[in-house]
């Protein structure tokens, strides 16, 4: 049996449509084209349930997009010359819609009831699809592939059903812009986005703005996911404030394609309690740290922070679940963190060239930005080439093997600790060098290990609504935390 049947025969029920609607909005277009401009935004040939008004719709429209008129003589010829006249009724059938014509004023709402329509009718097809796909038992798909394919079609003709999307005055930009002006001017700090709770990043930055996609890479052992996870932790705990005053509620979706969450949940304890994360993971913590942490734990709980684990992640499901945290009205969404980009998996598997995949990930994650209105970071690797150079600070080229990252970001954020090198390093003796010599050059590296320690440079390699520089940042490893320098350290 076929959907159509299936859907004919569900509880003899006629499926939704306007047959009324249809005629006497095409009726309107017979004899006034400006009808067109009330619906064309929005009106398709395929939201028609007549198979005759679909195809005398499209022929209204090429013919008025043509600059001529859509009228019964002309469709009689348009129809006539290909042979399809009495697909559409014939002569007779046209005249009659002229003759059920409505005004010009009712067409906007006869073109959404016949959207509506559209759209129950295609909600039967989704239903049909879930409950066929769940008898049928596919190695490839288990029922979670089939839920989130259940979501996917969903959410997207939940988009497809917005009939908005008019033309913006530039009076309402320039309100939004004067917006975020204000929002900065009776900010302390000048900051008109969301804060990620260390000073001199949102200084620099003056916050993370909605729809922006901000990447933000580095070499193994820089410490990315731990800022990652300390801008998170701190806007969670804005968002925490902000939800017991406004009625639409916000959160973090941090997807850890790497890391699991009680890994996470480890470093935010520890930067939190200031409790060695590595005695943590050891156990060997004095009772009363451990009581710390569990006050720790009775706090962080509290805060609207959620962490999908799910490995091997596509952007599609990224997506997917994402929506379904901005539709919860309990949760909201106001940050996405994607640790990292190179582990999402491509919906499209190009194994051939894996720099492409990568640009079309990058390009998802800014389309996924602005579709939520929510920033999004995004962590990045990057190439090895940085390691053969003698001045390790990242540029901008060192993202070319990772696609159009550079391209589609809006700010590029590179993290890098001189340190990091500087431990790593062996000094040689250098030929001819005395005893002295080289005692005196190995106490002045010691000195420069010490002295940047606890120093990380943030290097905002590329802002598109701001400057560039470097921003130096605390480090402190033992409990994976960032923050401000104090002016003595600076």
């Amino acid at each position: 049996m076929t959907k159509q049947e299936q859907k004919e025969q569900t509880n003899g029920r006629e499926v939704p449509k306007n047959v009324e609607a249809e005629q006497a909005l095409l009726g309107a277009l017979l004899t006034n084209p400006h009808a067109l401009e009330k619906v064309g935004d929005f009106l398709r040939p395929e939201h028609f349930s007549v198979p005759e008004h679909s195809k005398i719709y499209a022929a209204c429209i090429d013919l008025i997009e043509r600059g001529r008129v859509a009228d019964p003589v002309t469709l009689h010829g348009y129809f006539s010359s290909n042979g399809s006249l009495d697909e559409v009724g014939g002569a007779d059938y046209l005249m009659q819609l002229v003759s059920g014509a409505v005004s010009v004023i009712n067409v906007a709402d006869y073109g959404k009831q016949i959207f509506d329509r559209y759209l129950r009718r295609q909600l039967i097809d989704v239903g049909y699809d879930i409950v066929n796909n769940a008898f049928e038992i596919d190695l490839q798909k288990d029922a979670i592939d089939q839920i989130g394919m259940a979501e996917q079609q969903l959410f997207e003709l939940a988009q497809n059903g917005r009939t908005g999307g008019d033309l913006k005055h530039l009076t309402e930009g320039l309100n939004e812009a004067l917006g975020e002006v204000e929002r900065a001017r009776f900010s302390p700090d000048g900051v008109s986005g969301l804060s990620v709770g260390i000073k001199d990043i949102d200084k620099k930055l003056t916050g993370l703005h909605p729809s922006d996609l901000i990447v933000l890479a580095g070499r193994p052992g820089m410490g990315k996911t731990a800022l990652a996870t300390c801008m998170a932790y701190n806007a969670a705990r804005n968002f925490a404030e902000e939800n017991k005053k406004n009625k639409e509620k916000k959160s973090v979706a941090f997807f850890s394609l790497e890391m699991s969450s009680s890994q996470l949940a480890g470093r935010i304890l520890s930067t939190t309690t200031h409790i060695n994360s590595e005695q943590m993971r050891s156990g060997k913590i004095k009772e009363e740290d451990f009581e710390r942490l569990v006050a720790g734990v009775a706090e962080i709980s509290k805060l609207p922070l959620y962490i999908d684990e799910t490995a091997n992640l596509t952007v599609s499901a990224i997506r997917t679940r994402a929506r379904r945290i901005k539709r919860d009205k309990d949760k909201g969404l106001g940050l996405i963190v994607i640790d990292y980009i190179q582990l999402i998996e491509s919906d499209i598997r190009n194994k051939e060239n894996r720099v492409r995949e990568l640009s079309e990930i990058t390009r998802s994650l800014k389309v996924l930005a602005k579709e939520l209105n929510v920033p999004v970071i995004a962590l990045s690797q990057l190439s090895r080439q940085v390691e053969t150079r003698e001045e390790k600070k990242p540029m901008l080229s060192d993202l070319r093997e990772s696609g159009s990252i550079e391209q589609d970001a809006d700010v590029v954020l590179f993290v890098f600790r001189e340190s990091y090198y500087l431990e790593n390093s062996k000094l040689t003796r250098k030929q001819k060098e005395s005893d002295s010599d080289f005692a005196q050059r190995c106490a002045k590296h010691d000195e420069d290990i010490k002295k940047k320690a606890n120093v990380a440079d943030l290097i905002v390699a590329k802002q598109r609504h701001g400057s560039t520089g470097t921003v130096q940042l605390y480090f402190n490893g033992a409990y994976t935390e960032f923050g401000d320098l104090s002016p003595n350290e600076q």
